[in-house]
């Protein structure tokens, strides 16, 4: 009997295994994101300050290095190992694929971020201890560095999305996989947010400046900054969302009218907030720049990065595998097979290797057990499976429903693969059984 290369199940109540990888995500972007822009903002303060013998500038960015040492290297780093942490555990199968495409690829990367780490100690710390022209280099090199990491990111990421031809299908070819349609506006996107991230953190810097006319100009700078970020994120976001796969745009059109009143609400209150600093920057002070960076993390970066990952399903990676770990298509380049059908002859308790003997063959005594293993297989990556779970409940969106009509919406509509957002799970009917006989088991709890 043939076998799937699943990986034993990781499962975390009431949020589901996607979320934590989700939340620990966030964190880590508004950091990377920072480091990256502010590597670009430093090259342009160095170089002002070596062509204008500004001093006062190199003072500015030893505190505004010293910042970044903190919240984006020290944060990145801990918050970096911690997706790979998350991401192996909740979808190992995908990390996988990432891993067997860019291996050499991430390795670069890490190169590039090596560098990053020594440079942002070796800019900070030799501020004013070498000759200014040297110090430039360093920065210039700092910020190409910087890019070079996001490039090399930005090409796995997209892939995540989709590879945007069907070429990658059947070379299994790195350069095809890397450079899809939707890369560089992602990577426009991207940079354009991490410029308006740079002058945001720059904004809470100056405001903490005691020269008075120093934090005047470089308020008015950091508006200015961040004004053109902003608008590179928003072309750039028009131009992303031409290149997403089908399943994306379905779910995009689901998911905007919920937050395009949020999003509009947060570019007019970044548009004022960054004008004021322009055009009246004696208002800007600490406690309205630190809030603001909260408000672009909790209700800009959150809901944004939420909203990528969800338009990515049914699948995590490249469109082929789904987010239950399930392969969902042939990759003949890479020597992968479609498994659903495996599946569905055969049966997922069958295939798997990490189901328990005993729970193998379905029986009036383990049948709940088995329902409820199934459903974390199947369901769980999405889906939070508690009555009072958090993300994506799935209990409640069958509420009311007795186990035949539950059955049936498995058979008839999963089974068939019919919804775009949703992995095509086709059971066995003794597993379908299983699965919708502990979903009205747990709903029934409620009664």
């Amino acid at each position: 009997m043939e076998q799937i290369g699943m990986f034993p199940l990781f499962y975390f109540p009431e949020i589901g295994s996607a979320w934590i990888m989700g939340i620990t995500g966030t964190i880590h972007i508004l950091a990377s994101h920072t480091s990256v822009g502010a590597a670009l903002l430093f090259a342009f303060l160095a170089h002002k300050a070596y062509k204008e013998d500004r001093p006062e500038l190199y003072s500015y960015m030893k505190k505004y290095g010293m910042f970044l040492l903190i919240f984006s290297y020290v944060i990145g780093s801990i918050t970096g190992p911690g997706i790979w942490y998350t991401a192996t555990a909740a979808s190992p199968r995908g990390i996988s694929a990432l891993i067997h495409n860019f291996v050499w690829v991430w390795a670069t990367e890490w190169v590039f971020f090596l560098f990053e780490v020594i440079g942002v100690f070796a800019l900070v710390y030799f501020i004013e201890k070498i000759d200014r022209k040297t110090h430039l280099k360093l920065t210039y090199a700092f910020a190409l560095a910087s890019v070079g990491t996001l490039f090399l990111i930005i090409g796995i990421i997209s892939f995540m999305m989709w590879p945007g031809n069907d070429a990658f299908y059947q070379t299994g070819s790195v350069s095809d996989a890397f450079f899809g349609i939707n890369t560089f506006p992602h990577l426009f996107l991207r940079l354009g947010f991490m410029i308006m991230m740079s002058g945001v953190i720059g904004l809470i810097i100056t405001s903490a400046l005691k020269q008075e006319e120093l934090r005047l100009e470089l308020t008015k700078k950091m508006g200015v900054i961040s004004i053109i970020g902003g608008f590179l994120t928003l072309v750039s976001f028009m131009w992303y969302i031409t290149t997403l796969p089908e399943n994306a745009k379905t779910l995009l059109d689901i998911y905007l009218p919920q937050i395009i009143n949020t999003r509009i609400i947060l570019i007019v209150l970044f548009s004022i907030y960054f004008a004021v600093a322009i055009f009246k920057p004696n208002f800007i002070n600490k406690a309205v720049s630190i809030t603001m960076l909260f408000v672009i993390g909790i209700i800009g970066l959150w809901p944004g990065e939420k909203l990528r990952e969800s338009i990515r399903k049914p699948y995590v990676v490249g469109q082929y595998v789904y987010s239950n770990q399930v392969m969902g298509r042939d990759v003949p380049g890479k020597n992968i097979k479609n498994e659903v059908d495996i599946i569905a002859k055969h049966g997922l308790l069958n295939v798997n290797v990490w189901i328990p003997k005993r729970l193998k063959t379905i029986t009036p005594e383990n049948k709940l057990e088995v329902g409820e293993l199934l459903t974390k297989i199947a369901c769980s990556n999405c889906h939070s499976l508690e009555l009072n779970g958090k993300f994506r409940p799935l209990l409640p969106k069958f509420k009311g429903q007795d186990k035949d009509m539950i059955k049936s919406f498995m058979k008839y509509t999963l089974a068939q693969g019919a919804i775009a957002y949703m992995p095509k799970i086709n059971l066995p009917d003794k597993e379908f059984d299983a699965m919708a006989t502990w979903i009205e088991s747990q709903n029934n709890k409620e009664k």
